[in-house]
């Protein structure tokens, strides 16, 4: 899987999971745009990285928000000169409410969901003619096993995610454009330690790989969702969740 001199846009790579695409994608050759609204992470990560001798970029972005997103393409095609992959990592989780649908705040819940579903459309709307113009790409968007649990508005919202992703990929097609999506089960990152840290040591007990998953577990599966090796799989979900879910 050659990805040299190729360019990436990751969103919400300031930490977790996010953290760990962008470093792996570095060590493969790419340049890396730390797509980040948390300044001190992003700016972390893309220092990490240049200092082991990859390339990387923080760019503040807000994936919810329509200009913040295209600025992020035009300063990765300003550094760059191209686009040819995004992640859509990016969501309200860490630090999320955890309040069923009868109880939970409605302005919370919309920009709940405009964040965890539309910003993955936002950023790949912001992307795409770059992408287009450039031979065609590959996108990735971050969904969660989360999705067949009914646990809330969060699996709700990453539900929707899996539906956005098919969606996408019957219109990006033409376009040489691939969309699929990862699903991680239990994963050991602080977010998920403020979230649901116990909750998830009992949950992989009755797991057949009976152990968190890892960001390193996700970047692998990822790189080669981005590779010429997938190159007829799109929209396709595929859980990285150590057979927490076997999907017919």
């Amino acid at each position: 899987m050659d990805f040299s001199g190729k360019t990436i846009i990751i969103t919400g790579a300031g930490g977790g999971i996010g953290e760990g695409y962008a470093k792996a994608c570095a060590g493969r050759g790419m340049n890396v745009v730390i797509a980040e609204l948390n300044e001190a992470g992003g700016s972390r990560v893309a220092a990490k990285i240049n200092e082991d001798g990859g390339v990387a970029l923080f760019v503040k972005t807000d994936v919810g928000n329509e200009v913040s997103a295209r600025a992020c393409a035009d300063a990765t095609m300003e550094a760059y000169g191209g686009i040819d992959y995004l992640i859509n990592n990016a969501a309200i989780f860490g630090d999320m409410k955890i309040e069923g649908y009868l109880d939970v705040d409605l302005d919370y819940l919309e920009r709940f969901m405009h964040v965890n579903v539309h910003g993955c459309l936002i950023m790949t709307r912001a992307v795409v003619e770059h992408m287009t113009a450039g031979g065609g790409g590959s996108i990735i968007n971050q969904s969660s096993t989360a999705a067949w649990m009914s646990t809330g508005f969060y699996g709700v919202a990453k539900l929707a995610v899996n539906g956005l992703t098919q969606s996408l990929a019957n219109e990006l097609g033409w376009r040489k454009i691939r969309i699929n999506a990862i699903a991680p089960g239990p994963t050991d990152t602080p977010a998920l330690e403020r979230n649901a840290g116990d909750y998830a040591r009992e949950m992989i007990k009755s797991m057949p790989i009976g152990r968190l998953g890892q960001p390193e577990d996700m970047a692998h599966a990822a790189l080669f969702l981005l590779s010429d090796e997938a190159s007829w799989i799109t929209g396709h979900i595929l859980n990285v969740d150590g057979g927490q879910f076997m999907r017919p």
